[in-house]
Order: structure tokens, then C-alpha cells, then sequence
């Protein structure tokens, strides 16, 4: 039986990704700053919190990083761990660093400490590469970070490369980009419009605030894109992949998508707020998933609309949707 270590387990994709795991009959260890004192809800909430094993163990302390890595021995880590919000990263820029690329340094080092035959998956972001003009990024694309996350997200992404040329270590990023779920907290801007859409739909007279609704994303669907993550460290060589869906939409378009689920007009209910504006936007992001294609096997099934109609009725019915 294989072991598996899922640093981050309690967000979105660590949760995702320990089911799949699971499915595939691994034994799978999660870590939390503090495991005693975290709810991990969304284990829960996908019914297998008591399916796996919970360590505490915080990334920006070395000595913690070893002490889990030589407790558990895992034969794969999955680093999904640090401050995951864009917006957060502004006002908290040096938590965000910190976080993300010493967490990543601390993780490479301990598994080249340990000399063990331990494979990394490290989750990069689509932010790294920043405003592309409307071009599809690939593998090649050179990073131009615009947010303190994406500047984190692009040291960690060198650190792992680095690694892999140094020292020999199974080390891959995945470069994802927006991909969303009904686990998805409501400080992501996507989960606050379907939160706001339902609400409406049930009654409340409240307005759906939101800034820039012009900018576009390739969306895709969370459960899809962690098996692209274990398909990572199940190949021969270690590499980096673009993971996204291909096709861009914009804000709009997704809000529009969210009311219409829920048989509602968009405009009567939206208020654009330029308070909610970011220093820094990036105006279209999209991907070219098909190197993931070609030497992983994997494509998206699922675009925007059928994600924005997945957590709209995952909301309205008060449950989880993975397909």
C-alpha cells in the first residue's frame, strides 16, 4: 500500500485529492498547522475525515517538516500547503512569502535530507505568468508575476526545478489555473457569487458586489484537476504541466451563467464596486493544457458553465457533486 503525505489537506484540492487517493487504496496522512485544533470540514464533508491520518506540522519550521516526513515516510508528498488567496497576498505579503516559497524550500530540503525515494508534487498557479495579452501559456511561457501569491508561487516553482536538477529529487510543479467546486470558501470570488446567487434566489434583497467584471479566467472543475496532480508522480520522469481547461471566460459571463442557473436576472442584482478593485489585475488568463494531454492522458470535461451549474446546485441542495 502506498503512503501519501497531503500537506494543505483541509483546503479544496487537499481534500479532493485525498479521496481520489483513498479510492486508489492508499494510506493518506494530512498535516495542519495544528491537527487538534483544525475542523478539517471538507473531509468531512466528503465523508472521509476518518479515513485518514492527521499530523500537525507547520512548513515554515524545518524541524517540523523532518520530524513528520521521518514519522510517516511517505511515498509521495503533495504540497498544497501556504497562503492561497491573491487578494489576502496584498495585505499580507510577507505571510504569503513565507508560506509558499519557504514552506516549499523547507519540504525540498527535509526530502533531500532524508535521501529517501519520496515523490513532490508542488501546486504552482497560472498567476505566475501574469498578463500574457490574451495568449494561451504553456510550459515555455515566461513567468511575469503581478500579485505578492504569484511572486511567491513563481520562487517555489524555481526552487522545485532547481531541486530536480541538483539534486536528482522526483520533484514536479503542476501549473494550475482556476479551477473551482462547492468547497471553494466564500473569499474567492466564485463561491461569493453562487453564496450571493442562492441567497437572492431564496429570498434575500441583498446585492451581489462585485470589481472588475471584465477580466477573464479559464475555469475548470476541482476534482478533475487533482487526478492531474497524482498522474504527475506516477510517470517515469519528473516534469511540470499546465493544467487548465484551454477556454477563457469572462467575470461577466460567469456571473451571468450563476443568476440563469438559478432562474434570476444578472443585472437587476449586481453592483459594480470599485473598492473591490486590485492594484494589480491580470486581464485574461488562459491556458494550453496539451502537453497534460499528450504525455498524461488528461483533458478537462468540464468548462465554466457546467462548473458555475455544479455549485449552484450543489448549493441549493446542501451537498457535494464530484464527478
Amino acid at each position: 500500500m502506498k503512503k501519501a503525505l497531503i500537506c494543505g489537506i483541509s483546503g479544496q484540492d487537499g481534500a479532493y485529492l485525498a479521496k481520489l487517493l483513498l479510492d486508489r487504496g492508499y494510506e493518506v496522512c494530512g498535516t495542519s498547522r495544528d491537527a487538534q485544533m483544525s475542523s478539517f470540514g471538507n473531509l468531512a464533508r466528503l465523508g472521509i475525515r476518518d479515513r485518514v491520518k492527521l499530523e500537525s506540522m507547520s512548513l515554515n519550521d524545518f524541524r517540523s517538516v523532518l520530524q513528520v516526513l521521518a514519522k510517516i515516510e511517505p511515498d509521495e508528498v503533495y504540497n498544497l500547503a501556504g497562503q492561497s488567496s491573491v487578494g489576502l497576498s496584498f495585505e499580507q505579503p510577507v505571510e504569503t512569502l513565507e508560506s509558499i516559497a519557504t514552506g516549499t524550500l523547507n519540504l525540498l530540503e527535509a526530502i533531500r535530507f532524508t535521501g529517501g525515494k519520496i515523490k513532490l508534487y508542488n501546486a504552482s498557479s497560472s498567476e505566475c505568468f501574469g498578463d500574457t495579452g490574451g495568449s494561451a501559456a504553456d510550459e515555455n511561457t515566461p513567468f511575469r508575476p503581478r500579485s505578492p501569491y504569484a511572486v511567491a508561487k513563481a520562487t517555489a516553482f524555481w526552487e522545485v526545478a532547481n531541486y530536480r536538477e541538483a539534486y536528482n529529487l522526483f520533484a514536479c510543479s503542476g501549473i494550475l489555473f482556476n479551477h473551482e467546486s462547492p468547497l471553494r470558501p466564500e473569499r474567492f470570488v466564485t463561491q461569493k457569487i453562487v453564496s450571493v446567487v442562492c441567497r437572492i434566489a431564496a429570498g434575500s434583497s441583498e446585492k451581489l458586489h462585485l470589481g472588475n467584471i471584465s477580466v477573464q479566467r479559464d475555469w475548470g472543475w476541482a476534482p478533475e484537476y487533482v487526478e492531474a496532480m497524482y498522474l504527475m508522480l506516477q510517470q517515469e520522469e519528473p516534469d511540470d504541466y499546465v493544467i487548465a481547461t484551454g477556454v477563457s471566460y469572462p467575470l461577466e459571463e460567469f456571473v451571468q451563467t450563476a443568476f440563469v442557473s438559478a432562474g434570476l436576472d444578472w443585472q437587476e442584482h449586481l453592483v459594480t464596486d470599485a473598492s473591490l478593485y486590485r492594484p494589480t489585475e491580470i486581464a485574461v488568463g488562459r491556458g494550453n493544457p496539451a502537453k497534460a494531454k499528450e504525455k498524461l492522458g488528461w483533458e478537462a470535461k468540464y468548462k465554466m458553465p457546467d462548473v458555475v451549474r455544479m455549485m449552484v446546485e450543489a448549493r441549493q441542495i446542501g451537498g457535494e457533486i464530484i464527478r
